[in-house]
């Protein structure tokens, strides 16, 4: 995939997701808004609701009284006036309609401890009661057969006795509500009537959490309050109680919720969570694909350097033979049975080389899909050790360098391949001969560490980066040197050295500083 492409897809996918992480965010913190919007509509409705009837019960009290006052005085004074009068004769049927409609003014001497006013002098309270009388009577006309005698009979009549109109009771209203202002809040309304009726309401619109309440006269405390209301800057309701006939209240009933937001925003937990799970769903989607885009195109890139470091390392050793078969086939040369056996070992040697490359690859494969059947025995680390410096010692001498053993471990028994495990050895030593420019120095040391034996191969060459180090077990993987081949190799031997340690239940890691040299660390455990 082109770099650029690829760049441009990883930007759009990530705005895509950002995108969604942001509407996600937005419809949760919008729900949150309604809620709490919804909430306070609800809880002032609930505020309107409990004043109005903690007043209809007060008023209903003191109606109640006054029944019960008046029932218990007896008959009342009365006297009738304003009595209005209608009389209507219909001449076809000869019937005469009388209709009255009279005022009645009852007066039950009741004084004005009725309200629990305390006055000085003599008591001048009275409550009377209006009341209306209205009368209906139709007369029917009729004469004798002489035509002289003449009378009226009653066909119809009705009476009905009843309250006035609604400005009565609204006047009535008045009288109560100015006489009620006198009395002190605690004997208007008490604070077990004031929890049961928000209980009852809370509970009715399926608001189940904490709540604190208070009464309030022009903003100072009374005595109906709940125990830890407190009158403070939070989110706090409040709605005007025992109004007056002009709507005017000094009261006012205050209603908090100390666990409020909590409340709400459990209320949008369930689809918040939901929402939250997809979001994240999507995000460990979004991420593993683009580790497996990332990845994809380090593994392309490193089986290209693959098959590039492959082909050099085949065109050597063919380049060779050719050389070696054109020489045989020159007439001058195949009579020198010395040059022709030379020219014979260099293509025997050569033809080694690729078979080892190519036999390399296929163990390699053979591990990763458990095909490599490793049989282990009780064999000696420092054995091991031997042998492998005994494959490179040659070579090290070639360039004037050295390998020294500090074989100082008082145990060396594991249970190990000799073979795999001679040549893990020498795939470490190997690399450390490689990537020396200068002459090789190798260090291999050996130590107990509990029940582990720890075999150290330490050089003085080329060194790693930080960031070639986290990747120099990896399969194919070799530092990037653009085209130079100056090292040999297609990055599988590390990677084989990791496959059989982890075989063998142990460890294997490195340290490196790029220009000091690296120390390769090999942990297995002993017999």
């Amino acid at each position: 995939m082109n770099k650029k492409l690829f760049v441009l897809l990883v930007v759009l996918m990530s705005l895509s997701l950002l995108g969604i992480i942001f509407v996600q965010v937005y419809w949760i913190r919008t729900s949150i808004n309604d809620k709490e919007e919804q909430f306070s509509r609800t809880v002032t409705d609930i505020l309107d609701k409990v004043a109005s009837r903690v007043e209809k019960r007060e008023m209903k009290e003191y109606s109640d009284r006054l029944a019960s006052l008046a029932d218990s005085i007896g008959k009342p004074k009365s006297t009738q006036y304003k009595n209005f009068l209608f009389v209507d004769r219909d001449l076809n049927s000869d019937e005469i309609l009388f209709y009255s409609h009279g005022i009645l003014e009852e007066d039950y001497n009741i004084t004005s401890a009725f309200f629990d006013i305390s006055q000085g002098g003599e008591d001048t309270t009275t409550i009377k009661n209006f009341t209306s009388k209205r009368t209906k009577a139709v007369f029917k006309e009729e004469y004798g057969l002489d035509g002289k005698s003449y009378s009226l009979t009653p066909i119809q009549r009705a009476e009905k006795i009843g309250g006035l109109s609604s400005i009565d009771k609204a006047a009535w209203e008045d009288v109560f509500m100015e006489a009620a202002k006198t009395r002190p809040i605690h004997k208007r309304v008490s604070k077990q009537e004031l929890e049961l009726l928000l209980s009852q309401e809370l509970s009715n619109r399926n608001i189940n959490t904490d709540y604190e309440y208070g009464v309030y006269s022009q903003g100072y405390p009374t005595k109906i309050r709940s125990r830890k209301f407190k009158f403070s800057g939070s989110k706090m309701y409040k709605a005007p109680i025992f109004k007056d006939s002009e709507g005017v209240s000094n009261f006012s009933l205050l209603l908090t919720f100390p666990s409020m937001k909590k409340y709400i925003f459990s209320s949008v937990m369930g689809m918040a969570l939901l929402s939250l799970v997809f979001t994240l769903v999507i995000v460990l989607a979004y991420s593993s694909a683009i580790y497996q885009l990332i990845k994809q195109k380090r593994i392309s890139e490193i089986k290209s350097d693959f098959i590039n470091n492959m082909t050099h390392e085949f065109k050597t050793p063919i380049a060779t033979i050719n050389l070696a078969v054109e020489a045989i086939r020159n007439p001058k040369s195949i009579e020198d049975k010395e040059k022709v056996l030379r020219y014979l070992g260099m293509i025997r040697d050569e033809n080694k080389r690729m078979h080892a490359q190519v036999e390399n690859v296929l163990r390699i494969s053979k591990l990763e899909k458990n095909q490599l059947d490793i049989s282990k025995d009780r064999v000696n680390m420092h054995d091991i050790v031997t042998d492998a410096i005994a494959h490179i010692d040659l070579i090290v001498q070639d360039r004037g360098g050295y390998v020294n053993a500090h074989l100082d471990a008082e145990r060396a028994d594991v249970l190990a391949n000799e073979m795999h495990m001679t040549n893990v050895i020498v795939n470490i030593l190997d690399n450390a001969v490689k990537y020396s420019p200068e002459t090789p120095k190798i260090d291999v040391y050996t130590e107990v560490a509990k029940n582990s034996i720890i075999i150290k191969v330490q050089d003085q060459g080329a060194g790693m980066s930080k960031a070639v180090l986290k990747k120099v077990f990896e399969k194919f993987y070799r530092e990037h040197t653009g085209d130079i081949h100056n090292v040999k190799g297609h990055g599988l031997g590390l990677a084989y050295v990791k496959r059989i340690i982890d075989d063998h239940q142990g460890e294997v890691y490195a340290e490196s500083e790029k220009g000091k040299g690296s120390t390769f660390y090999i942990k297995l455990p002993l017999i």
